[in-house]
C-alpha cells in the first residue's frame, strides 16, 4: 500500500506550483491547486532506479535502452489493449515540445489546425507561435456535460484544415471520449484529409465506469492518420524529468517528425528521464491502480461537498485526470473579480478558466492531486469565503 495521505512540504524545492505563488498570484499565502502535477511522493521503484544509476557517478551522453520501447509496448497493450510496434515509437522531451515539433513537421506556415476549446492552453500556443492558424471547434456545454460539436467539426475540417489536435482524455473538462465519438472524429478527418495528433498524457488516470480508448486503436484507417503522445509525467508525478514517447504508425509522418527532432538535437533525452519512464511502465501497474482509487475518492468527496455546501458552484465531474472543472457563473462575477475573490478571500490558487480559450470564462480548474486533508481544507476555505 502506498501512502497518498502523506503531507510533503514542497516549498523551497524550486516547484513551479509552490515557489511561484508570489509571482503568479501576488501572494504566497494560499493553497496552490493550479499547475498539473501532484503532491504525492514519486513511487519508490522509480527513485530506487534513479538512485542506482546515480551511484555510477558518470553522467555522459547516453541512449535509451532497448527496454524503453519494450516497456511502452507492454504498458499500452496491458493497460489499454493497444498493440503497437517498436518501429512506431520515437521520443520527445515532453508532450508540448512534441506538439510543436509535430506542427513543424506535418504542416506549413499559414496552415489551419483545429483545437477544441476550452482546452489545454499550450495547444493554441504551439499553433500561433509557429505561424499557423487555429480553428476553434468549441465543445458544447449542456447540463453539466461536454460533447463535441460534430457539425462544426465537419465545417472546420472541410475548410482546408491540415491537422486536429485532440485532447483524450480532455483537459480541463475531464471527458473520456467514447468509441462512437472517436469513430466520428476519424470519419470526418479521413474524409477531409486531416491528420490527428492525439494528446493522451492523462490516459492512465481514468475513473470507474470509463475506459480510455487510444484514438489510433479504433481502426487501421485511424492509425494511418494519427500521432499519439504519451508520458509518465502525469501518471507517476515525474513531469520535471521531461520524457515522453511519441507513437507514429505511418512511416512517412514518422520520418518527418524525426527529421525535426534531429534538426533540434533533442532526441537523446536525459539519463534519468529515460530510466524513470522505462521503470514506471515496467513496475508501475499496482501503484497506478492505488493512485486512481485515491483520486476517485477525492473527486467524489469534493463533488459531494460542493453540491451540499456550495450549490452556487457547479461541478463538471471528471471522467479522468486529477483536474476538476468548476462553473462559477452563478456567482455573477467577471473573471478578474473571480480570481481576486479566490486569491484574497478564499486564499486559493486555481487556474483561471479564461486561459483555456472560448468557453472558459466563468470557470476555474482545480487540481485535486493532493492529500485528501489538503483538498478538504481548500474546500472549507471556499465555502467560508462564499457564505
Amino acid at each position: 500500500m502506498y501512502n497518498f495521505d502523506e503531507l510533503i512540504d514542497r516549498s523551497g524545492s524550486h516547484s513551479v506550483k509552490y515557489d511561484l505563488r508570489e509571482q503568479i498570484f501576488g501572494t504566497d499565502d494560499l493553497i496552490p491547486m493550479w499547475v498539473a502535477d501532484m503532491d504525492f511522493r514519486t513511487p519508490p521503484f522509480i527513485t530506487e532506479a534513479i538512485g542506482k544509476r546515480l551511484k555510477h557517478e558518470i553522467f555522459g551522453y547516453s541512449v535509451r535502452s532497448s527496454g524503453f520501447n519494450e516497456s511502452v509496448i507492454q504498458w499500452l497493450q496491458s493497460r489499454h489493449q493497444w498493440i503497437t510496434e517498436n518501429d512506431w515509437i520515437t521520443y520527445s522531451p515532453g508532450v508540448v515540445p512534441a506538439l510543436s515539433m509535430l506542427v513543424l513537421a506535418l504542416t506549413s506556415p499559414g496552415d489551419k489546425i483545429i483545437i477544441q476549446p476550452p482546452v489545454y492552453h499550450p495547444f493554441k500556443h504551439v499553433i500561433t507561435n509557429n505561424d499557423r492558424l487555429p480553428l476553434l471547434n468549441r465543445l458544447i456545454y449542456s447540463e453539466g456535460r461536454y460533447s463535441i460539436d460534430f457539425d462544426d467539426l465537419k465545417k472546420k475540417a472541410g475548410s482546408g484544415a491540415k491537422l486536429l489536435i485532440l485532447c483524450n482524455p480532455h483537459n480541463p473538462v475531464g471527458r473520456v471520449w467514447k468509441n462512437d465519438e472517436l469513430n466520428e472524429i476519424a470519419r470526418i478527418c479521413i474524409e477531409n484529409n486531416v491528420l490527428v495528433v492525439s494528446d493522451e498524457i492523462h490516459c492512465d488516470l481514468v475513473f470507474p465506469g470509463n475506459r480510455h480508448i487510444p484514438f489510433a486503436s479504433i481502426s487501421p484507417e485511424a492509425s494511418e492518420i494519427s500521432v499519439t503522445t504519451i508520458s509518465t509525467s502525469k501518471t507517476f508525478n515525474i513531469a520535471g524529468l521531461h520524457t515522453s514517447a511519441i507513437i507514429i504508425p505511418d512511416a512517412g509522418m514518422r520520418g518527418k517528425y524525426n527529421a525535426v527532432l534531429d534538426t533540434l538535437h533533442v532526441g537523446y533525452g536525459n539519463i534519468f528521464g529515460n530510466i524513470a519512464m522505462e521503470t514506471a511502465y515496467k513496475y508501475g501497474s499496482d501503484w497506478v491502480d492505488e493512485l486512481v482509487e485515491y483520486l476517485y475518492k477525492n473527486v467524489r468527496l469534493a463533488s459531494s461537498f460542493i453540491k451540499q455546501n456550495i450549490p452556487e458552484i457547479l461541478v463538471i465531474e471528471p471522467e479522468a485526470t486529477y483536474l476538476m472543472w468548476l462553473d462559477f457563473q452563478n456567482l455573477g462575477m467577471n473573471d478578474k473579480d473571480l480570481v481576486n475573490f479566490l486569491v484574497t478571500k478564499a486564499k486559493l490558487g486555481f487556474n483561471d478558466g479564461c486561459i483555456f480559450g472560448p468557453g472558459g470564462s466563468g470557470f476555474q480548474r482545480l487540481n485535486f492531486g493532493c492529500p485528501l486533508s489538503v483538498l478538504m481544507q481548500a474546500l472549507e476555505r471556499l465555502r467560508n469565503a462564499i457564505i
